[in-house]
């Protein structure tokens, strides 16, 4: 039994004692409740028990990359934010999970070396349209495409005759497109980025590129009956066509990040280049609307979009260096720390980090501190600030947009099918599971 003053469950944040049975959560009583007989107790006191993360958009890069992160860091990063599940991306991984056979070898290398829960997210290419009902039926959980230059060469993005032919085929067979949605045409035009200066890289990615991409998106789901889903959106100009679109029962949700939410373009310095990201953080005004449409319900979730690289791929210039923020332990206290300013609960950003995107992926079995949900949590003491010291993190390389900056909200443990998986007494062999797609979902 876990006991504490605040659990944070759907219907709100109060006093309860939480039992476990099977790994899975048996009952949410009142806060004085007895334990079973035999049962351990541990009381959190004013710790704030909270159902754990489910991280949907997470580069693991392993195998091929491995040295840019791999499943053992990277899990155990996780499990030290308070993530218990994250769904791993399908490319920058050699091979990219594009085919059931590609599949295999990510799950054989996964197997026995995860620290939290792990399901895969296919890739949909120009090339392997015939792939995705067999990458569905093996149990990947959607699939993911690019509209503009992935970054890597064994990734290529969709022309507009593909993305026809792939929500045609994905919903023949009711899965889930996922979609990095900026219009390579308006990216061609843009000014070249180069240099030391964030204000050119940040024009070489205008909100246009997004704004358009995601309207052609929601027309081709508006066509095709295809349930989409708009990754790491960072323009809000998008907001109000995705708002008007579902309205009229377009099947299209959305995402942002923890990095879209807590920086802002003003703050960034030149040569910063841990700062860059593809869409780009943006300015503060755009940030504040950002905030508006996940407190009205048109962005559903906030995942990481945790894309590390090694420190030499982080030259400090904004034309070479990689596009990509690590963050994957950070997320749940940099989230916190502005959602508290902004007059935000803990159950808000439980929903926005755990509930929704367990429901994006139907990973029904997670995401909420509910009787049947998989025991999962995350400890977090929501009042503690602490520095961020890239020498704490578990990422394989630790560098980070959020060093040295004071966050709120230490993860005191995290709990994996009620058992301990980070802080004091945790286990240290991996326990985590490989997840596959649920029947119905």
């Amino acid at each position: 039994m876990l006991r504490s003053t605040r659990v944070v469950t759907p219907e709100g944040t109060r006093p309860a004692a939480v039992t476990v049975a099977a790994g899975r959560i048996a009952a949410v009583l009142p806060h004085g409740t007895a334990p079973p007989p035999g049962a351990a107790t541990e009381d959190l006191g004013d710790d704030a028990l909270l159902p754990g993360l489910v991280d949907t958009h997470v580069h693991i890069n392993d195998p091929g990359r491995t040295e840019w992160e791999g499943f053992r860091t990277a899990t155990r990063a996780a499990a030290a934010g308070g993530v218990t599940t994250l769904v791993d991306m399908p490319l920058n991984s050699l091979p990219p999970t594009t085919t059931v056979e590609h599949l295999r070898v990510k799950r054989d290398v996964a197997r026995g070396a995860v620290h939290v829960d792990v399901g895969f997210w296919g890739g949909a290419l120009p090339t392997n349209l015939a792939d995705l009902r067999p990458l569905h039926d093996a149990g990947v959980l959607g699939f993911k495409s690019f509209l503009s230059p992935s970054g890597v060469e064994e990734f290529p993005a969709l022309g507009p005759d593909d993305l026809e032919a792939v929500a045609a085929e994905t919903a023949a067979f009711g899965g889930l497109l996922i979609v990095h949605a900026e219009d390579p045409a308006h990216l061609d035009r843009a000014p070249r980025p180069q240099g030391r200066r964030y204000a050119g890289f940040l024009a070489s990615r205008p909100r246009a590129a997004e704004n358009d991409a995601v309207a052609g998106l929601i027309s081709v789901s508006r066509r095709r009956g295809t349930r989409v889903h708009v990754l790491h959106l960072s323009s809000s100009d998008a907001l109000p066509l995705i708002a008007a679109a579902r309205a009229e029962g377009v099947r299209v949700t959305a995402e942002t990040c923890p990095h879209f939410l807590t920086l802002t373009a003003e703050e960034v310095p030149d040569g910063a280049t841990e700062f860059k990201c593809c869409p780009p953080i943006r300015e503060a005004a755009n940030q504040d609307a950002l905030w508006e449409g996940l407190a009205a319900g048109t962005l559903d979730c906030v995942v990481s979009d945790h894309s590390p690289c090694t420190t030499d791929l982080k030259v400090p210039d904004f034309g070479t260096a990689w596009g990509g923020i690590s963050s994957l332990q950070l997320g749940l206290s940099a989230v916190w720390t502005a959602a508290r300013r902004r007059g935000h609960t803990l159950r808000d950003v439980a929903h926005w980090m755990a509930t929704a995107p367990a429901a994006l992926a139907g990973l029904h079995h997670k995401g909420a501190i509910a009787p049947g949900r998989d025991a999962d949590f995350a400890v977090l003491a929501p009042d503690e600030p602490f520095t961020v010291d890239p020498a704490a993190l578990h990422h394989r390389n630790p560098g980070t947009a959020y060093a040295g900056k004071e966050l709120l909200g230490v993860v005191r443990s995290t709990w994996l099918r009620g058992r301990r998986v980070a802080g004091p007494g945790a286990t240290a062999e991996p326990t985590g599971l490989l997840l596959e797609r649920q029947r119905g979902s």
